[in-house]
């Protein structure tokens, strides 16, 4: 029995070492007094300053924290609909094929998801004179994988719903829109915060699809940081993974309390 219990440890411990030791070598890295990223040679924060003034880093940051706003948002709203259309319309027409152009997104490779939106846009410019590609381009293409995400959350969210809160209120007069915006909406509303977070996660950090459906002067941040290491890893890079991983991390713990939370 103690055997099976090291063992389990030690597989334990060796899994979130594999996971997690390369973040945590990265965010230390960040703190180096050399330029080299793979050699220690004391304690500072310049590259941290260094960061805070690199206008390009800093521009394509803040174009992607903007994407991802309004995408996950988008995808909140959208998904939220796709969500409640799936647990509360179970016998609607073609019902299967709905649910599953929902979830395609989520295993469908975004090589392909990206070669298609392509298409997609570059078809609507030539016929109707549509946006260039750039942000409107990106934001779009960004919603549509985060819906299913969305989606899923609230699907489940709502598997577990007690009906007759929502039965007592149509009991005492009220209409199904009031009953949805006073009773099921504030309580479902901890699996839409989780699920817009997670689209917004999913959204910051994308670049294969972003490739796709960018235009030649709109450079998120992933891309940018991935121009950068082709040509040698900057310190400034570890810097910018700290925050990243700071951010991510974050937002994950608060979308689990948020799904958690009833």
């Amino acid at each position: 029995m103690r055997g099976r219990v090291r063992f389990a440890i030690a597989a334990l411990g060796f899994g979130y070492a594999f996971l997690y030791l390369p973040l945590a070598l990265v965010m230390i890295y960040s703190f180096n007094e050399s330029r080299l990223v793979t050699v220690w040679s004391g304690f500072s924060t310049k590259w941290w300053s260094a960061l805070l003034a690199n206008e390009a880093m800093l521009s394509a940051a803040w174009l992607s924290i903007r994407i991802a706003v309004v995408s996950a948002s988008t995808a909140a709203i959208l998904g939220l609909a796709a969500g409640y259309a799936l647990a509360r319309a179970p016998a609607f027409p073609g019902r299967a094929l709905f649910g599953g152009m929902v979830i395609a997104p989520m295993v469908m490779p975004e090589v392909v998801m990206g070669i298609s939106m392509l298409l997609l846009f570059v078809g609507v410019d030539r016929m109707f004179g549509g946006p260039a590609r750039g942000f409107l381009t990106i934001a779009i293409a960004h919603t549509t994988f985060a819906i299913a995400f969305v989606a899923i959350v609230v699907q489940a969210r709502l598997a577990d719903f007690d009906r007759s809160l929502e039965e007592a209120a149509m009991d005492l007069g009220a209409t199904p829109w009031a009953t949805f915006r006073t009773i099921t909406l504030p309580l479902i509303a901890p699996a839409i915060g989780a699920g817009w977070l997670l689209a917004f996660t999913l959204s910051l950090d994308d670049l294969i699809l972003t490739q796709f459906v960018a235009g030649a002067q709109s450079q998120t941040l992933p891309m940018r940081v991935y121009s950068s290491v082709r040509l040698g890893v900057d310190p400034q890079i570890n810097v910018l993974a700290t925050i990243i991983v700071v951010v991510a991390a974050g937002a994950l713990i608060v979308s689990g309390w948020l799904t958690q939370r009833r």
